[in-house]
């Protein structure tokens, strides 16, 4: 043992034992103001949930989600009628099933052609100019024509 320790009194002994008590009730946190990076050099992480696709997909992903689940009560309400008026038949509840589907095919292709044809229309463009503009076209057909054609539009 080490004979250089010195005892504490009885009186410093409990000041001491009570503030290591009330220490180690106190709770212990720490925060951290800094402004926190906008990137850094961590690769990006996958968070929980939907996975990362583009904005397209998920736009597209909820709609199904939403428009199948919005489906799905005028179907079960049809069947739960035709089960208890026991005139249920397999065919009939299959027809239930897949009218919406069958209805929502041929507007979700009309849609997409629309949108394809909204894209192919090339934009409008609208030039401004300022001072003198010298414009110079010059239609040849002597050189242009044949399999191999080479223009030389130079002066």
């Amino acid at each position: 043992m080490n004979e250089s320790i010195v005892p504490l009194s009885e009186e410093v002994a409990e000041k001491e034992a009570e503030r290591l008590i009330v220490a180690a009730y106190q709770p212990t946190s720490f925060r951290d103001d800094t402004p926190v990076p906008r990137y850094g050099t961590a690769p990006p992480v996958p968070q929980p949930g939907i996975p990362p696709m583009s904005h397209r997909t998920t736009e597209i992903t909820r709609s199904v989600m939403y428009c199948s689940l919005a489906t799905v009560p005028p179907g079960l309400i049809a069947v739960a009628v035709m089960v208890a008026s026991e005139h249920a038949n397999p065919t009939v509840i299959g027809m239930i099933c897949a009218a919406p589907a069958a209805i929502a095919v041929p507007i979700l292709a009309i849609a997409r052609l629309l949108r394809r044809a909204g894209q192919s229309v090339p934009a409008e463009i609208h030039q401004h100019y300022t001072g003198t503009v010298y414009q110079d076209q010059r239609h040849t057909h002597s050189s242009t024509r044949g399999v191999w054609a080479k223009t030389n539009n130079q002066q």
